[in-house]
């Protein structure tokens, strides 16, 4: 039997110029799970990362938090989705030149989520939702074809593979994988173990590590 276990990057620079760039919490975020993973003992066999930068700064925070020399092997299949695109596709309800609240905002990312994973536009999408779905599926199948029967794989993701990898295992759709994903916490833990029976889903979202330091450390963004 083997485990994969999903870890959900680091709180990125949400709302600045570049997105992708692990802010100073995530970077705090990633030491605090490897140190947790490693106090517990586990000791990756394989360490996945998407080409995101941040998924490498958060592979390199929480190596160095558990104090492991392990390599990285990189797959873009781990990659997140384009938020930007899906939000340039759906107009802002409060005009173009108007700054939006936070409320406003999440109400169009919403808005947005949905009319992308609807399926109804997805020839204006360069990804569309099922093709989300389905490079993230083979993803997870390299990352098992990879471990060789070894006991764990660490791989350094985002929400949505995150997401879609635990609506997939439970049978689900766009209804689930849009529940899941807003909830999914920055350097979480989702459990999938590997044995005769293929591929099953054991847990989502694991933060514990985060309340045990420090609550404050818990974010969505």
């Amino acid at each position: 039997m083997s485990v994969v276990l999903l870890v959900r990057h680091g709180q990125a620079s949400w709302g600045a110029a570049d997105y992708d760039e692990l802010s100073a919490t995530g970077v705090e975020q990633s030491r605090v799970l490897g140190r947790a993973l490693a106090a517990r003992g586990l000791v990756p066999d394989l360490v996945v990362r998407g080409a995101m930068r941040r998924h490498r700064q958060t592979g390199d925070a929480v190596l160095e938090g558990g104090g492991w020399d392990v390599d990285l092997v990189e797959d873009v299949g781990w990659n997140e989705f384009d938020h930007r695109q899906m939000l340039e596709l759906h107009p802002k309800s409060a005009g173009d030149d108007e700054e939006l609240t936070r409320a406003q905002f999440q109400r169009w990312f919403e808005e947005a989520t949905r009319r992308w994973t609807s399926g109804e536009f997805a020839d204006e999408y360069d990804e569309s939702f099922t093709s989300f779905g389905d490079r993230v599926d083979d993803a997870l199948r390299r990352t098992i074809a990879a471990l060789e029967g070894r006991p764990t794989a660490l791989v350094l993701t985002s929400g949505g593979p995150v997401s879609w990898v635990a609506t997939s295992l439970l049978g689900g759709g766009a209804e689930v994988w849009s529940q899941l994903n807003p909830v999914t916490v920055n350097s979480s833990v989702t459990k999938v173990v590997v044995g005769r029976r293929g591929a099953t889903l054991v847990s989502f979202n694991e933060h514990s590590h985060l309340e045990a330091v420090d609550p404050g450390l818990i974010t969505y963004r």
